[in-house]
């Protein structure tokens, strides 16, 4: 059965508390929409505003393949309103609810029914399409709600649509409801909100109980908790529900979600399902080790399917077949023994609580690939003291052809401290510092410090560097590393 979908970003995706659209943003989002196969696409609330106005009748001028349509309440203003703007329909909206009805209209069922009667048969008048669209219906009595719809029908109605407005059923409930509703004979919509997080889940399950079109928003935003996700009811009606179908582009899904989330301003989470930046990323050295052999090992879907790719996650949980892979992305072909010691020093960085970028890594594989020569000298401990009132003092721990030596030094600041302290042993007396320079190649105070300094023995000049979170541990590392090349050669 092919499954249709209604689209309410530009609407009650809208209502997000903190977005407010452009008439520009909101023709490229229906754009996008149209072209990636929306069935729907409920433009906006054509009462709103001159601007709201503005932008559904420029969206309604673009002979979109879409159907496009304008919210409206079961009222004669909101209705010409919806005229003015040259849509093909309208999603009428009436409450039907005790609750609502009792409390926020004050009035009866008979006048509810009446009202909405003549919406219908205005709407119809004018040449509208109609979607009625039954407000709390979730939590109405559905003997009531299905005298609604049979009213309607009568009316000429062309689609009906059911509305868990603040988002209480359950995917069994939701089943039920839709499965009580199977003998209404015009097309029956969902329209589910998020409010418990089961908007998709009952979105589903209100398919397998009848309906055969769904509403959502594009990154599932809205009001509240949301509204159902467009991304992941479509993906799980492709990938889990052989008996659905949809006519949506999917391997467009992802550049629609970038989209409106730059636009609109709301943030996805990285662990969302399909569009989160973590929804194909590996990190754990089991899972990436499965993925290269077979991706259907911790994959239930290839990215590419919704326009991603997949990621290996540079972190202590990596493993070295994960590693090789995302250096050869980088154009870095490393040994066994290099792999090896690159994987070492990314997971001493990810236990000190540093996350490591393509950035990191890349600087910390050249400094492994630089050590080409015979290393004589290895830093094993490196200590500092410093205060406003303290002289900076260091003592360093060396270990030398295999012998240790210990030694201390003073000077202006921790890290020139730490190179007196080492410049003052016998071996390093005639190599002199000629050049110094420090950049913190990624942000934040957690960013990874980049040495790179001159050191000259004789006629030879050569270029060190060290690559470490902490610059002291940077600046000796590469100044060691330096010394090892000088007395190489």
């Amino acid at each position: 059965m092919n499954i249709k979908v209604l689209d309410t970003t530009l609407r009650d995706g809208e209502q997000t508390p903190g977005v407010s659209l452009t008439s520009n943003e909101k023709l490229r989002i229906a754009s996008k929409l149209d072209e990636i196969g929306i069935d729907f696409i409920e433009a906006g609330s054509a009462i709103t505003s001159v601007g709201e106005r503005q932008s559904i009748k420029e969206i309604s001028s673009q002979e979109f393949n879409a159907e496009i349509l304008s919210f409206s309440r079961p009222l004669i203003n909101d209705i010409d309103y919806c005229l003015d703007c040259d849509v093909d329909g309208v999603n009428l909206v009436v409450p039907t609810s005790d609750l609502h009805i009792s409390d926020k209209l004050k009035i009866t069922k008979d006048d509810l029914i009446d009202m909405s009667n003549s919406a219908i048969d205005y709407c119809k008048d004018h040449g509208l399409i109609v979607e009625l669209s039954a407000e709390d219906a979730s939590r109405s009595d559905v003997d009531f709600l299905r005298s609604v719809f049979f009213n309607a029908i009568d009316c000429n109605v062309d689609r009906v649509c059911v509305c868990d407005t603040v988002g209480i059923l359950t995917p069994d409930s939701s089943f039920n409801l839709f499965n009580c509703l199977r003998d209404i004979n015009v097309p029956i919509s969902c329209h589910c909100h998020n409010d418990f997080g089961l908007a998709v889940a009952n979105t589903l399950s209100a398919l397998k109980g009848g309906a055969v079109e769904f509403h959502s928003t594009i990154n599932g935003i809205g009001e509240r908790a949301g509204n159902a996700s467009f991304e992941e009811c479509v993906v799980s009606i492709d990938r889990l529900f052989s008996e659905f179908s949809t006519d949506i582009n999917i391997r467009e899904i992802y550049n629609l979600s970038k989209l409106v989330a730059r636009l609109t301003g709301v943030y996805i989470q990285p662990n969302k399902a399909i569009v989160g930046e973590n929804a194909f990323a590996h990190e754990s050295g089991i899972h990436s080790d499965g993925i290269i052999k077979n991706s259907a090992t911790y994959e239930p879907m290839t990215p590419e399917l919704v326009g991603r790719s997949r990621k290996f996650i540079i972190g202590k949980h990596m493993g070295t077949h994960g590693l090789d892979s995302r250096l050869k992305e980088l154009g870095l072909d490393v040994n066994d023994s290099q792999l090896h010691q690159i994987c070492d020093n990314i997971k001493s960085l990810a236990d000190k609580g540093k996350t490591v970028t393509d950035v990191d890594l890349q600087a910390i594989a050249e400094n492994v690939l630089d050590i080409n020569y015979d290393v004589r000298i290895k830093l094993e401990d490196v200590t500092i003291v410093s205060g406003n009132k303290v002289m900076p003092t260091a003592s360093v721990k060396l270990n030398i052809d295999g012998d240790e030596i210990l030694n201390a030094g003073v000077g202006i600041g921790p890290v020139d401290a730490a190179i007196n302290a080492i410049k003052s042993i016998d071996i390093f007396n005639d190599i002199d510092l000629v050049e110094y320079h420090v950049d913190a190649i990624t942000g934040g105070t957690d960013a990874l410090i980049d040495v790179i300094i001159k050191l000259q023995k004789g006629d030879k000049l050569i270029s060190a560097r060290g690559t470490e979170p902490d610059i002291i541990d940077a600046s000796v590392k590469a100044y060691i590393s330096g010394v090892n090349r000088l007395l190489d050669g």
